[in-house]
């Protein structure tokens, strides 16, 4: 299990911070214009006609209405959009004329709409891979904090079996004749199921109340970050702000290219396709995918180079954390530290618990316990080793001087800072019975 010993949470502050050596490059102009231009060829394809199909009046609205907020909905919304355009690019559902190819320009319409659906297979495959790596980075990442017995193998299979069930329940929708809509919305419900079951684990709450608040042992800090991550106003708020905007753009590019191209087959026995409109229809889908591809690239790297803690004093919280009876201190280059404690009875015990408190380098300490007894002979009670954090105790089987040595000796440059706790706990005397007292004096 990593440590999060001396680490919290990140906080948006930090993570503001951290965005400013991240500044994405604008997307480019095309694709408002192009955006613009689609919707405007849209309008002229409803006209003349005041009833409009039930699913091209729900894309109407939805494309003239605000992306959604949060950024892995637009994801979804993206991934969604790109499945219902290749749907439509299948030669299967082209307009029955234009599936018989019997003109030239039928013929050269029909090249250029196989090409066009390439191009979203490829864009299909980017989205579905952005959104696999970032989940399991997530999870794995939270994983590694977690203590490595049978409680984290008891959180896997849950997972593991959370998404069996939601694959089934999916693949119901499809068996039952469920649409592409239908599916994507039990999607982003399952999505958000996930995000419910990732704050139950933050807060000991549902299926995690017994394995993680009755158990012992799961960082608090790691906790309070899964429990925090995706509120409203948290953390991740500063990353939709910061590249919330071109993604938004993108999704309301895809959705007036699902418009467009929706209004075209029901359109097509009336209105044929000019040349001039497949001329944007095919710029739109070039700059989309070209776009789309740059931003989820960039933000992939964001993603994977984003702590997920941060040093107390990075995050301007060190006066918050308690001390708890620890103590801290810096061990310099090529110097230790030792606590003595004088035990006076055996069946003592002495009980340590420390850590290095992490920075940007990840450090370690030697550690051992020695032995002296009146005669000044030394005894090793515990063999020396390389920590970043340990707990341990022993009960002691002779009076004398134990001696907790902290060796930072054989670095050269790096100082260590502490944080160490020490008890030495005498044995418990049972207390003499009364009549017991009595007989003996």
């Amino acid at each position: 299990m990593a440590s999060t010993n001396g680490l919290v949470p990140i906080t948006r502050a930090f993570l503001s911070s951290y965005y400013d050596k991240y500044p994405f490059p604008p997307i480019v102009s095309d694709v408002s214009r192009l955006s613009d231009e689609l919707h405007n060829m849209s309008n002229e394809l409803c006209k003349g006609s005041p009833f409009l199909p039930e699913g091209e009046r729900l894309l109407l609205q939805e494309a003239e209405s605000q992306p959604p907020h949060k950024m892995d909905e637009n994801m979804w919304k993206n991934r969604e959009q790109i499945e219902e355009i290749i749907f439509l690019l299948e030669s299967s559902h082209w307009p029955k004329s234009l599936q018989q190819q019997s003109t030239p320009e039928d013929i050269e319409l029909a090249q250029v709409l196989k090409q066009l659906k390439e191009k979203f297979e490829v864009a299909l495959k980017l989205v579905e891979s952005f959104q696999t790596k970032n989940s399991s980075n997530v999870f794995n990442t939270v994983m590694t904090y977690m203590p490595q017995d049978f409680r984290g193998t008891l959180i896997r299979q849950q997972r593991e079996r959370s998404e069996r069930n939601k694959q089934a329940e999916v693949d119901v929708l499809v068996n039952s004749g469920g649409n592409i809509r239908d599916r994507y919305a039990l999607l982003w419900k399952q999505q958000m199921e996930r995000r419910r079951q990732l704050s139950q684990l933050g807060s000991a709450t549902g299926v995690y109340k017994t394995l993680v608040k009755y158990l012992v042992g799961v960082p608090q800090v790691l906790l309070d970050f899964i429990r925090q991550i995706n509120d409203d106003h948290g953390p991740m708020e500063e990353q939709r702000q910061r590249y919330g905007p071109p993604l938004y753009a993108l999704t309301k590019m895809v959705l007036n290219i699902h418009l467009f191209l929706s209004l075209s087959w029901w359109r097509f026995e009336d209105i044929k396709l000019q040349k001039h409109q497949m001329s944007i229809l095919e710029e739109a889908v070039q700059v989309y995918v070209s776009e789309l591809d740059r931003f989820l690239k960039f933000i992939g790297e964001v993603f994977a180079n984003s702590p997920f803690f941060v040093t107390a004093e990075e995050a301007g919280a060190i006066e918050g954390i308690k001390t708890d009876g620890y103590s801290e201190t810096t061990v310099t280059a090529g110097k230790t530290h030792e606590v003595s404690l004088m035990v006076e009875s055996v069946n003592s015990y002495i009980a340590w618990d420390f850590s290095i408190m992490q920075g940007k380098i990840s450090t370690d300490i030697g550690f051992c316990v020695e032995h002296t007894d009146s005669a000044g002979q030394k005894t090793l009670i515990l063999p020396y080793r390389r920590y970043e954090s340990d707990q341990g105790n022993f009960c002691t089987v002779m009076a004398g001087n134990y001696r907790l040595i902290w060796d930072n000796s054989y670095s050269t440059f790096f100082k260590k800072a502490l944080r160490y706790k020490v008890d030495c706990i005498p044995p418990v005397v049972e207390p003499i019975p009364a009549a017991e007292a009595e007989k003996n004096m």
